[in-house]
């Protein structure tokens, strides 16, 4: 995310990429979605996560047609400067935009653009090249927008780090310490566990907690000082314990929901748990910051904004049938932050391996996205100090970015384990930046610059449905609103302890 143009990799159908799209969207945030559900109630959370997915599609497409635009604009930059090279050696026979451009844009480069778009050349906008939302920022934001745009894109990634440096201390700490037969770890009573609480021996749970969260980093951290690559076949292997981990807690709670046996009594509606459930919905459809990587290589892109839109409707429908399932089958107060942890020690499955398999699902899958995620925001925050013709020194490179961008992730997760209030904080700030203001400002800025260089009647044949300016605007009041929102319910909780 670090921005610039990179290489569009191997093209792949659109339903591949409905795949991939949906494999990207629906990660840990969905783990955390179930007790979210519990404590806003389940018709305020079915309402406010209806609402919360068209808000994302409806900014989903509005990237995409900034990714168009940026395409367009490289696009006639390259011909302009083709027209020059032609210009200063008029005598060669055949133009190198005869090779590098499309059908059709040698024969038009040497008319105006206009002319151009009036025969209604659909391929100037089509999206080709990978285009980053650090390089679309770049491109159509001032420094100051582009400062804001890397400052919220890191902030982002410090939440998601943190959320994982959590999460997995989180899980094992659950995991051992019901194996050691302590059952104030588990939730088969409906008590809360206290964190003084033994775990084994000595240990208390809380020590426990750090020992795994010093052994994560120490394992993990380092690859942060170095670039991950190859990571193609952890991502496959993740994806399928991630599916069928999915699929078994769907199933077995459906089953204990079928004999009767389910506990979960939901309340209807539940105010003081709204704002933490906009946070992780929020989280929960991230994708914004990852199109350019997913639609890019999409060979046929006539009919995306349809294929994007199944697609949201099938992770609604998912994350719909998971937390309803969860909040029915199990007791609001014994949901666990991380809905695996419900498996680990409770009448649900006396099958060893599947509560083990469950309860560790999230030490695997997390750990291999840790370091991907440390490494971008390490290159992101060079993007960011980097002045054009400079290089850092090695130990500003080397050692002081890469501190940077591990200690502050670590010293949250050692002040708190709460991956509740981490996923909503990091949702309700970060992302509501990334999922709103800065897809639609890129949408107004781009269209801005669109009719500036090519005329106000050219059309972006990936203009987002939401065209009207009235949608834009609609965004922007929302996003506020929710700043506002989940703010003042902070600083009210606050003032009650």
């Amino acid at each position: 995310m670090a921005g610039g143009i990179t290489d569009t990799g191997e093209l792949y159908s659109p339903y591949v990429g409905l795949v991939y799209m949906f494999n990207l969207i629906v990660g840990t945030g969905a783990l955390t979605m179930p007790k979210a559900f519990a404590t806003a109630g389940w018709l305020v959370s079915l309402i406010l996560i209806m609402f919360l997915g068209f808000m994302s599609y409806m900014t989903t497409t509005f990237v995409m047609e900034a990714m168009a635009a940026a395409n367009a604009q490289l696009r006639w930059k390259r011909m302009e400067k083709h027209k020059e090279d032609d210009d200063e050696d008029s005598s060669s026979g055949v133009s190198d935009s005869d090779v590098l451009l499309p059908d059709g844009y040698a024969r038009s480069e040497t008319r105006p653009i206009l002319s151009v778009q009036r025969r209604g050349s659909p391929s100037i906008f089509e999206i080709t090249e990978r285009v980053e939302m650090g390089q679309m920022a770049s491109m159509f934001f001032n420094k100051v927008g582009v400062n804001l745009f890397y400052f919220c894109i890191i902030i982002y990634l410090y939440g998601d780090l943190a959320i994982y440096a959590a999460a997995v201390p989180v899980s094992l700490m659950q995991v051992t310490c019901s194996v050691t037969g302590n059952h104030s770890c588990g939730v088969e009573d409906g008590t809360k566990y206290n964190d003084t609480d033994k775990c084994w021996g000595p240990i208390r749970r809380i020590d426990a907690y750090r020992l795994y969260l010093a052994a994560f980093i120490l394992l993990l951290g380092p690859f942060t000082f170095f670039n991950v690559q190859k990571t193609k076949y952890l991502q496959i292997m993740t994806s399928l314990m991630r599916w069928i981990a999915f699929v078994i807690m769907i199933i077995l709670a459906l089953i204990h929901i079928g004999k009767g046996e389910g506990e979960g009594h939901p309340p209807l509606a539940q105010l003081s748990g709204i704002p933490n459930l906009f946070g992780v919905c929020v989280y929960s459809f991230m994708c914004q910051h990852s199109l350019p990587s997913l639609i890019t290589p999409i060979s046929k892109k006539q009919h995306v904004n349809k294929l994007v839109l199944l697609d949201y409707i099938l992770i609604l429908g998912f994350y719909s049938l998971l937390s309803f399932t969860a909040i029915y089958c199990f007791r609001n107060e014994t949901l666990m932050d991380m809905y695996t942890l419900n498996f680990t020690n409770s009448n649900i499955t006396n099958i060893a391996f599947i509560r083990y398999f469950l309860g560790l699902f999230p030490v695997f899958t997390i750990s291999t996205n840790f370091p991907i995620i440390a490494v971008t925001l390490r290159n992101n925050w060079k993007t960011l100090f980097h002045r054009e013709g400079g290089t850092y020194p090695w130990v500003v490179d080397r050692i002081v970015f890469p501190a940077i961008t591990l200690i502050p992730p670590v010293l949250v997760a050692v002040c708190t384990h709460d991956l509740e209030s981490l996923v909503g904080i990091t949702g309700a700030y970060a992302g509501n930046g990334i999922q709103y203001i800065i897809p639609a400002f890129l949408a107004y800025c781009s269209r801005k610059d669109t009719q500036l260089v090519f005329g106000s009647g050219t059309v972006n044949n990936h203009l987002s449905p939401f065209r009207h300016i009235f949608w834009i605007w609609f965004v922007l009041l929302w996003s506020l609103f929710c700043f506002v929102f989940v703010t003042a319910n902070i600083i009210l909780s606050e003032t009650k302890l």
